[in-house]
């Protein structure tokens, strides 16, 4: 005979024995040894920024200057005060310092935070405008600023005026200390001067020979201390002044 097969049945759970059936809460555990080591980073990072910035510029060097002082350059970079190091970076003094119509280039140098080096080259002084009572520097820029240089004494048409700017620049600064005077003198050549030297002598020139001036001191000791009129408009003649 064939055994009938089990029926199994199964336990029903009512919804309000899962309902009332309390369940323990997660354990939440703080790891405070992370906690103190991000508060201690972030102290120190705070302690070490402040520090850092609280670093002054205490010495200052100069080099390349001749019309601008030492005092003055310090002003331009605003560095007086001896202010704070990070916050005065090489790139922030060199773009306050370019400001000046006086500085053609500059280059700033640290050394440790405390020390920066200021190299500058300026734009150097040529004549006095006395037409127009302004100074003309080596780019063509015009300052009222008054220096010792030779004097334009009279009115140079615009054209040939400009041209004068930038061919006098050529002109190597010793040799522009020798000038007193500059006359536009367009009898025989639109572009002809007439230059008084500190020494007495006279020298004409037009602009297309004007780096010829650069050879002036080897030209008139050839002459023996005489004075003269040199005339390297038209070559290299001299002629002697009598006494």
């Amino acid at each position: 005979m064939k055994k009938k097969k089990g029926i199994v049945k199964k336990k029903k759970v009512s919804y309000s024995s899962v309902k009332n059936k309390k369940i323990p809460p997660k354990k939440i555990r703080i790891k405070y040894k992370n906690v103190f080591k991000v508060f201690f980073l972030f102290l120190f990072f705070f302690l070490f920024s402040y520090f850092i910035q609280s670093i002054s510029i205490k010495n200052i060097y100069i080099k390349g200057n001749f019309y601008l002082t030492d005092q003055e350059i310090i002003d331009l970079a605003l560095l007086s005060s001896y202010p704070s190091s990070i916050k005065n970076s090489t790139t922030v003094l060199e773009k306050r310092l370019l400001k000046s119509p006086y500085i053609q280039k500059v280059q700033v140098k640290k050394k440790g935070l405390s020390e920066v080096i200021i190299t500058v080259v300026e734009n150097r002084p040529l004549f006095y405008n006395a037409n127009i009572g302004k100074t003309v520097l080596l780019d063509g820029r015009e300052v009222t600023d008054v220096f010792d240089l030779p004097i334009l004494v009279n009115y140079v048409p615009d054209t040939v005026y400009e041209k004068f700017k930038e061919r006098f620049r050529v002109i190597e600064e010793e040799i522009i200390k020798r000038i007193s005077e500059i006359k536009y003198d367009q009898n025989i050549d639109e572009e002809r001067f007439l230059l008084t030297m500190n020494d007495g002598n006279l020298v004409y020139i037009n602009l297309k020979k004007m780096e010829s001036l650069n050879n002036y001191v080897s030209i008139i000791k050839n002459f023996e201390n005489k004075k003269g009129i040199l005339r390297l408009d038209s070559g290299e003649y001299f002629t002697i002044l009598e006494d």
